[in-house]
């Protein structure tokens, strides 16, 4: 004869749906929520009783003043603050100064469309890296794999990209019309 196996979950007691504490407001049971930030612990007297919390209480990362530094524009402290797509390096003097400090590259490398401004690295607002023309909206050339700062041997245009792949690192032509490709 089979033995049953328990229930991990009864059907009136959801893993989600538990008591987790009482509401300080009201004094009725929290529950788990959603919202299109995400899930959060809302009173169920609501909306007699509108008392919520997150459910996770995410690390603060506090403006921690890097001492000795000194903004270039205005004189005042720098500091390491958490925006948008991830840490930087910003003025104390913010509404006031909008500096910033920016990752230097090894090598700069001159734009092969405009021939006027430098590629620079960018940030999407998916997190992908790619690298385009620091001359932008006048220039909008961009590429999504690390340039190098070498002519291409077939075609003459002014970069080669590095793209790694199953057969290791390789050198290719960013041009559509160009099949150069070398093995590195």
């Amino acid at each position: 004869m089979k033995k049953q196996q328990p229930a991990l979950f009864a059907q009136h007691e959801h893993a989600l749906e538990k008591e987790y504490e009482l509401c300080p407001s009201c004094g009725g049971e929290l529950q788990i929520k959603n919202s299109k930030h995400g899930a959060f612990l809302g009173c169920r007297n609501y909306p007699s009783c509108d008392y919520s919390r997150p459910l996770v209480i995410q690390e603060n990362l506090e403006t921690q003043v890097i001492s000795g530094s000194q903004c270039p524009e205005c004189s005042n402290e720098l500091a390491i603050k958490k925006g948008r797509y991830g840490i930087f390096i910003g003025c104390t003097n913010y509404p006031e100064c909008h500096h910033i400090e920016h990752q230097e590259s090894e090598q700069q490398i001159a734009c092969p469309s405009c021939k006027k401004g430098e590629l620079a690295q960018r940030v999407s607002r998916y997190g992908k890296t790619f690298y385009a023309c620091d001359s932008y909206p006048k220039c909008k050339y961009a590429v999504n794999y690390l340039p190098v700062n070498q002519a291409c041997p077939d075609c003459g245009w002014g970069i080669l990209i590095e793209k790694k792949g199953s057969s290791g690192h390789r050198q290719l032509c960013p041009q559509k019309g160009c099949s150069f490709k070398k093995d590195i």
